[in-house]
């Protein structure tokens, strides 16, 4: 009999399936958090060991170091063709978080990833999203439509009832396909807990003290924890009352400040 993590696992392989089906020219998101490390992990079940779509990341150049030793050990280990894309104009005219969360990650993450997105003539990407983890994403949809410039109209979403998705639509929109909606911070260290899946080792306690979640270092708090296992964080968790964004400073600029940055396209 199937428990809720095998539920899981299968649903999500039969997105990956679906979109790699349905849509002409994919690509996904790997933000080297463990969500997304969790969705590559996926995407090697649904195709049998191996990535057949372009693997995407967008550097910030911002990033805390071990993500990007963790990126680069990963993708070399898994053969992933990844493709790293970087807002090199607004780097050069000196764009940092000291100008605002929101306006730094519309700069170098939404418009790093439109630009990216434009240059190969992506029509659908994958993305590592959970609608538990912040409230704007619980709006989303498995298969989310853009328009022509990557914006999200959290008024014009299509019904999903009972695992039936939407897939046609109009010339010229654009897809993100989202495979672990409905997947929990909880499942996720699970499920990484039953098959072995590599993180990066900053989510691991060290002087009392681990990342929940993963981001730009200048934006990313960590919190006091002794979890250093993958089964201590499992333990954790399922206690803990703190929001799993609790760490991210571009959520507390303004109230709405994730909705906007979402409806223009980020990640």
């Amino acid at each position: 009999m199937m428990n809720d993590l095998d539920q899981l696992e299968a649903q999500s392989i039969y997105i990956f399936r679906e979109a790699f089906n349905r849509l002409d020219k994919i690509a996904m998101l790997w933000s080297i958090g463990k969500d997304s490390n969790v969705m590559l992990w996926l995407a090697r079940k649904a195709f049998f060991g191996h990535v057949p779509f372009p693997v995407l990341h967008v550097d910030t150049s911002y990033k805390i170091p071990e993500m990007i030793e963790f990126r680069d050990r990963v993708a070399k280990d898994w053969k992933l063709p990844l493709i790293i894309g970087q807002n090199k104009a607004a780097l050069e005219a000196g764009m940092h978080p000291d100008q605002g969360r929101v306006t730094c990650c519309s700069a170098l993450k939404t418009e790093g990833l439109k630009a990216l997105l434009a240059e190969h003539g992506f029509t659908g990407v994958i993305a590592g999203i959970r609608r538990d983890e912040e409230g704007t994403r619980a709006k989303e949809r498995v298969f989310s439509p853009r328009n022509d410039t990557n914006e999200w109209d959290v008024r014009d979403q299509p019904p999903e009832f009972w695992d039936q998705f939407k897939t046609d639509f109009a010339p010229g929109t654009h897809l993100r396909i989202h495979p672990l909606l409905a997947w929990t911070e909880l499942d996720v260290w699970r499920y990484i807990a039953r098959e072995g899946i590599p993180v990066v080792d900053l989510y691991f306690s060290k002087n009392g003290r681990r990342y929940r979640s993963l981001g730009c270092a200048p934006c990313t708090g960590s919190i006091a924890s002794t979890a250093s296992t993958v089964d201590e964080i499992v333990e954790e968790l399922e206690t803990t009352k703190t929001s799993e964004r609790a760490g991210r400073a571009q959520d507390k600029e303004s109230e709405d400040a994730f909705e906007r940055l979402r409806a223009a396209g980020y990640m």
